[in-house]
């Protein structure tokens, strides 16, 4: 079943597929364990679709700040299906194999996903940021077409910084007798320590992704809502300050459940190898659940127009 490929006196291994882990130590009960993360994965991808039609249905919420929450919602959906379909697969059928290529082709939409996401978030911190400290030139500022630049800057971004990952695993050469993966997707640090070759390559890159994407979006929000408050401190009316910043709790929840779990998946895998291999799955999951599935409830509940629009979409349907 497994083969070697011999590059003169080296001996070259690469799995044919990668078998997976659901949630060590309750593999018993995958089929009761699937229930809720069906009824998770089906919230985060009606939750985000309803957001997508609510903001192109609604003339209304054809402005820089609803654009801005459709990238994120697409950005989720995308986060969603593309670990969806091998985690329903180990809880559903116990079906554990997943394609070495298929793997790496899994891995670079999950990460790009998330750099994207991160890349989003910035780019709604800009907006908001523009909204209250120059509201007058906010329309001349977020046009359409920088809208679109935008957009298409945070997809370049994503693919340019993962682009090289599938192929600096490529050329490792992997053990036939350690290879288990300890989720039931593929995720960059799992897949790598896989292999039985120097990987400082492989880890240099990747704590460079993180530090570029992540660590940087991280920093400039944080620079943003500096800004922002500084700003809204220079408001007369302590009125005007509330109502100022009320249009910031969204994003500053949305940032908070995305960047918090991210940041406890890195720092397990890092640091955390002496931890039960339940405590990994558990932080990879709600890392890989949670944001997609309250970034739609999240907006919904503190925006009223969003709530609206999506209500009326849903009678829409309830009618049809």
């Amino acid at each position: 079943m497994l083969s070697s490929q011999s590059y003169g006196n080296i001996s070259f291994f690469q799995p044919p597929a990668f078998p997976m882990v659901g949630i060590p130590g309750l593999e018993a009960v995958h089929g009761c364990i699937s229930i809720p993360f069906s009824a998770m994965y089906t919230a985060a991808l009606t939750g985000n679709c309803l957001i997508l039609l609510a903001v192109r249905r609604t003339p209304s919420l054809h402005q820089p700040m609803y654009y801005f929450l459709s990238m994120l919602a697409l950005t989720d959906v995308g986060l969603t299906l593309s670990t969806l379909p091998t985690t329903l697969a180990v809880l559903w059928f116990d079906h554990r194999l997943i394609g070495f290529n298929a793997c790496l082709v899994q891995m670079f939409f999950f990460h790009s996903f998330s750099v994207a996401e991160s890349s989003v978030l910035l780019a709604m911190s800009f907006d908001h940021f523009v909204a209250i400290s120059n509201p007058l030139r906010y329309a001349a500022v977020l046009t359409n077409n920088v809208i679109i630049r935008i957009g298409l800057a945070i997809v370049g971004r994503a693919t340019l910084s993962l682009f090289p990952v599938p192929f600096l695993l490529k050329r490792l050469n992997f053990c036939p007798n350690k290879i288990l993966l300890s989720h039931s997707f593929c995720f960059h640090p799992d897949v790598m320590r896989q292999a039985c070759a120097d990987i400082t390559i492989n880890i240099l890159y990747g704590l460079y992704v993180v530090v570029s994407t992540g660590g940087i979006d991280s920093l400039l929000i944080v620079l943003s809502y500096t800004l922002i408050l500084c700003t809204v401190l220079g408001l007369a009316s302590p009125r005007e300050c509330i109502q100022a910043l009320n249009t910031c709790v969204s994003h500053i929840l949305a940032v908070f459940v995305f960047f918090i779990p991210g940041i406890g998946v890195s720092m397990i895998h890092r640091f955390g190898r002496h931890l039960p291999h339940i405590v990994h799955a558990l932080v990879a999951y709600v890392y890989l659940v949670v944001p997609p599935v309250l970034n739609p409830i999240i907006y919904s509940v503190k925006s009223k127009s969003s709530r609206e629009a999506v209500l009326k979409v849903l009678r829409r349907r309830g009618q049809s």
